[in-house]
């Protein structure tokens, strides 16, 4: 079976954490983009095609919460899993409530990570599929059905 990469963009503001998790997901042929705040992050999704986000919760500046909400107002479509830590379950229900696909706690164990961000591409293809179906529905109706 082919294996489709997804496009993955991991912020955390551990450098060591985002590089060494980039490798691995490199190394299992999906195509990585890193940033350290979630400023970084909001810039790197202007300019690239961006899946899924793996988003740390507890960052200096803008956290992770707040740059979750910008996410999904920007660019709706693009999923994002949360990492927290043990103590912050709390917090990853506020991210599920305010748009994320789902959340792992720290260290997460990488093949559960793989299976979150195998269904959390799939979400975006329906995602954007059903847009897709919707817009070529308008354009129809718009030209008389030619």
């Amino acid at each position: 079976m082919v294996k489709v990469p997804i496009n993955i963009l991991v912020v955390d503001d551990e450098k060591d954490f985002v590089e060494m998790l980039s490798l691995r997901l490199k190394d299992d042929g999906h195509n990585l983009w890193a940033a350290y705040s979630g400023e970084q992050a909001l810039s790197a999704l202007k300019t690239e095609p961006i899946d899924v986000v793996i988003l740390d919760i507890k960052m200096p500046g803008m956290d992770g919460i707040s740059a979750l909400k910008e996410i999904k107002n920007r660019n709706p479509v693009v999923e994002v899993i949360l990492l927290t830590g043990h103590g912050a379950i709390d917090t990853a229900v506020t991210g599920l409530k305010s748009g994320a696909f789902d959340y792992l706690l720290k260290p997460a164990d990488y093949q559960e990570l793989l299976s979150k961000l195998e269904a959390a591409r799939n979400r975006k293809m329906e995602q954007e599929e059903r847009i897709r179906k919707a817009e070529a529905k308008s354009l129809t109706r718009k030209t008389g059905g030619l």
